[in-house]
């Protein structure tokens, strides 16, 4: 091989060899050289979370609920429950109070009956068992029961009105007036709040 042919062939292995270092380093697509990529993860990471801002977690509120609802384990106020009535005709006929939770909302029945006024008067339904109840925690379907006599005596007599008014407690600032139909009231009692309606039967 002459002197001139060996010169020609390692120049074009030269060439060659410095072409495909040049194409390693260039982006396949623009042909420009190609910036270092981040991991994957890292820019992930990056995108999850705003700079400035930490990202929230469970629990951040401390427990309370959305909306300024009570947190968990609070006592439950009137206006945190959704109450229905209905008319039996036990023990001489009474207002069975049942009452759940609002949703969302989680708190709890104190071990105490609740506090019915009647009238504009404001007449007080005096307690129908002689021991207090058991808390009782509200949540979901989760349903508590009072029974309501609204007349004890057996003469003639009494107001005839047409709704009551619950709370809980004589503190509750949101007591909630509940329609009953036509009732004659005099001297009226009420149960505990129970967990099953046969235990809110109140007796005269």
């Amino acid at each position: 091989m002459s002197g001139n042919h060996r010169k020609a062939t390692l120049l074009t292995t030269v060439l060659v060899g410095g072409t495909l270092l040049l194409t390693a380093c260039q982006d396949p697509d623009t042909g420009t050289d190609a910036a270092p990529k981040a991991p994957a993860s890292t820019a992930a990471a990056g995108a999850a979370t705003p700079s400035g801002s930490p990202a929230a977690s469970a629990g951040a509120t401390g427990g309370s609920t959305s909306g300024g609802q009570k947190p968990a384990g609070q006592v439950c106020g009137a206006n945190d429950l959704s109450f229905s009535t209905k008319s039996e005709t036990q023990a001489g006929g009474y207002i069975l109070v049942a009452a759940k939770a609002k949703q969302g909302i989680t708190c709890t029945l104190p071990a105490a009956h609740p506090t019915i006024a009647f009238g504009s008067d404001g007449t007080e339904a005096g307690p129908a068992e002689q021991s207090t109840g058991r808390p009782i925690t509200l949540s979901g379907n989760t349903t508590a029961y009072a029974g309501v006599n609204p007349k004890t005596t057996s003469a003639n007599g009494g107001k005839e009105l047409d709704s009551i008014i619950v709370a809980i407690g004589n503190n509750d600032p949101d007591p909630v007036s509940l329609p009953v139909g036509t009732i004659t009231v005099d001297k009226p009692v009420v149960t505990n709040w129970h967990t099953a309606p046969k235990d809110a039967v109140p007796s005269k």
